[in-house]
This record gives C-alpha cells, structure tokens and sequence, in this order.
C-alpha cells in the first residue's frame, strides 16, 4: 500500500476544503449578518464580548486560510481552540451525540489538530511562500 503515500499531499488537500468550508459557512452569518446572539453565547459562557468577534473571524477568515493553505498551523491553533472551548462550555453537557451534541464540533477539532501537526502540504501557499512544494518533489 505504500503507493498510496503518493497520494497524502491531495488527503491534507481534501481535509483542508472540508474544514475551509465548513468553517466559512458557520462563520458567515457571524461575520455578515447579526452577531449580537453569538456575542450573548460567548459573554454567558464566560468570555468578554470582544471573544465573538474573534470567534467569528476565526471560522470565517479562517476558513478561507485553511482552503488556500495559508498560515495553516497557525488558523488550526485557533481552530482547535475555538472547538475545545465549545465542546467543554456548550455541547459537553449533551453527551456526545443527539442534539447538541459534541460528535460535529470533536471532527472539527481533530481536522484543525492534524494540520497543526502536518501543515497544509505540498499543494497549499504556506509550500509556495516557503519553497517546500518543489523541494518535496525532488526528494520523490
């Protein structure tokens, strides 16, 4: 099976779009539209009302980072924060799936770790602006 390693550049690809679009569409409607309900959540689990606008641009801006492969550790250290404080101070008390459930936001949490861990790859602008993308295809 090791002719499937070829392919793991287009597996953080993939990870990278499915998160970046999931992401940007939660942090729409933050961003565009009526932020004063999520500035409520954020201020009654105990953050100050400035956190919202971080949040939101988080998921939203983020998003869009993660999908172009640009400061991609970075926006899943963010990421990764984002939904630990929302798994522990709103979808914890559930249980892990049924309504509210933490199941969504831990899948999101494990995609924003492992491109902590792997970066974007070869096939992102972080490989680009640093020079990695062409390096990695000489060594093959």
């Amino acid at each position: 099976m090791r002719y499937l390693d070829r392919l793991q550049p287009l597996g953080l690809l993939v990870l990278r779009i499915v998160l970046g679009v999931i992401m940007i569409f939660h942090g729409y409607s933050k961003v565009f539209g009526d932020l004063s309900h999520h500035m409520q959540t954020v201020i009654r689990i105990g953050f100050p009302s400035w956190f919202a606008y971080l949040s939101a641009g988080t998921e939203f801006f983020g998003g869009i980072l993660v999908i172009a492969g640009l400061l991609t550790r970075l926006v899943g250290v963010a990421m990764t924060f984002e939904m630990a404080v929302a798994i522990l101070k709103i979808h914890l008390k559930n249980g892990l799936m049924g309504t509210g459930g933490y199941e969504f936001p831990l899948a999101l949490l494990t995609m924003a770790f492992v491109l902590i861990l792997f970066g974007a790859g070869p096939i992102a602008l972080d490989a680009l602006i640093v020079g990695r993308g062409s390096e990695e295809k000489k060594t093959r």
